[in-house]
């Protein structure tokens, strides 16, 4: 019998690249229940109508998600701290995620997470601003915070560290823009550091990889990645992509974070993180392990092919 994987997020990118891998790979061994909100969503009539089974529930609601968790051989869990931007919000809700499996006992758990930035940069440490009076990278912080729930709850568990996604520069407006003069610039706080980066939805056919691997990585960290560019790396393949030329304009965390977009102080905070743990950064998310979980990992260079239409420049 099918083992069955159940899938936070199933409407999302994370979660919906995870149950189109899963639609994708009928020979291999699993089938996909997604766990949704608003199952009445034209997202999830859309997965309902393909045969898939829709589920309800709610992050904020532990019962719903042990309901949601049983009969299920593994669950990929993920949170989304852009929807409300709170950090305690994020971490009591992978508590609850952590718990339902528990009590629903499922045999593997994927914990879509991140670095903890304050165990490299102390809340007391001013090279960088404690934001929320607790935290140096909340979307980061609390997720890693939140590994320790699961381990806790005694939940086997992968955690998985994604990356940046290259969909940002479609979905959250960190492309490049067209000045005045009619050129295109990617601004990044990132100097000459390497950034890793990934498609958004290779990271559900990465999980697909950890899932199809069995008990392998339960217990483990894995990052992954489908490249680790430099800015101009990225200008250079975005001027192919585009068919015009992008510079990269590199400016200082500070000009970052004063952006004054909603969001900005965090992300400004995240990619100083970037730029000064790079090293270590790039090494947690290792290019061929990441290729050994999904094989048709993209290219930056392949995703701006497959995207560039979509790249908003104004």
């Amino acid at each position: 019998m099918s083992k069955l994987i159940a899938v936070i997020g199933a409407t999302g990118a994370q979660g919906g690249g995870l149950v189109q891998t899963i639609m994708s790979n009928p020979d291999a061994g699993f089938t996909a229940r997604a766990i949704t909100r608003n199952p009445a969503s034209d997202a999830a009539r859309a997965l309902a109508e393909r045969g898939v089974s829709v589920v309800e529930a709610d992050l904020d609601d532990k019962s719903s998600l042990a309901e949601a968790f049983k009969g299920a051989h593994g669950a990929y869990c993920v949170t989304n701290f852009w929807e409300h931007f709170s950090p305690q919000r994020e971490f009591a809700q992978a508590g609850n995620l952590a718990a339902a499996a528990r009590s629903a006992g499922v045999a593997h758990v994927i914990w879509s997470t991140l670095e903890d930035v304050r165990e490299f940069v102390p809340t007391t440490d001013d090279r960088m601003p404690t934001l929320m009076d607790d935290y140096k990278v909340p979307h980061f912080d609390a997720k890693g915070a939140a590994d320790g729930l699961f381990r806790e709850e005694d939940v086997p568990t992968t955690f998985l560290r994604t990356s940046f996604y290259w969909d940002n520069m479609v979905s959250f407006g960190l492309g490049p823009k067209r000045g005045d003069d009619g050129t295109l610039t990617l601004t990044l706080p990132i100097a000459d550091a390497r950034l890793p980066g990934i498609a958004a939805q290779d990271i559900g056919a990465c999980a697909f990889g950890v899932f199809a691997a069995g008990e392998r990585w339960v217990g483990e960290t894995v990052g992954i990645a489908g490249g680790h560019l430099t800015g101009a790396e990225m200008a250079a393949a975005l001027s192919q992509g585009l068919g015009e030329t992008v510079r990269y304009a590199a400016v200082p965390p500070d000009v970052f974070r004063a952006f004054g977009f909603p969001g900005a102080e965090d992300l400004g905070n995240m990619f100083q993180f970037n730029t000064e743990f790079a090293d270590a950064f790039c090494a947690a998310r290792d290019l061929g392990r990441s290729r050994e979980l999904h094989p048709g990992l993209l290219t930056f260079e392949q995703w701006v092919a497959d995207n560039a239409d979509k790249i908003p420049l104004d």
